[in-house]
């Protein structure tokens, strides 16, 4: 039977199993230092009085952040603010212009899951393409890594800066 209900652009769910403590994988997602370590070539965090978070400095909602990616030039960066959390997860931050993301781990048939959904996707053309499918794309990669790293595997990122991705 043919599924006729047309997607919703402005939000999507990225699962990913992680067998691995609690504490190790909220940890990885809460400073400078960390974030660095499988997801960002730069992670600066100011306080609301715009004071430069330490690197192994844990940031807080009221924060805002500027972020860049290896594999993309310096002029390629983010910008957002660290929300409160809602109930059951353990981070929440805007995400530019691509909407609200946050992130929370599950249990689910006796295993841990990062769950990570971003919503408050615009739903012109370009944001369908740039925000839905790129950054559903962009987080599947980066959880990988993350997944990859906190199970001493390989560094997955392209760090090569004279391999640009844009």
């Amino acid at each position: 039977m043919e599924d006729t209900q047309s997607p919703d652009w402005s939000s999507f769910m990225v699962n990913l199993p992680i067998d691995k403590p609690k504490d190790t994988i909220i940890d990885s997602w809460m400073c400078q230092d960390q974030l660095e370590n499988w997801f960002l070539k730069l992670a600066e965090f100011k306080t609301p009085n715009g004071e430069i978070r330490k690197r192994e400095e844990r940031f807080h909602p009221g924060d805002t952040y500027r972020w860049r990616w290896h594999g993309w030039p310096d002029s390629v960066e983010e910008h957002g603010e660290i929300l409160k959390p809602k109930e059951g997860e353990f981070l929440r931050f805007i995400f530019g212009k691509a909407g609200t993301v946050s992130v929370k781990l599950i249990e689910e048939n006796n295993h841990r899951v990062l769950r990570l959904i971003q919503e408050n996707i615009p739903t012109d053309e370009k944001s369908k393409l740039n925000f839905h499918v790129g950054c559903k794309t962009g987080w599947t990669f980066y959880m990988l890594n993350l997944k990859s790293i906190i199970q001493d595997g390989p560094d997955l990122r392209n760090k090569q800066s004279d391999l640009q991705m844009d």
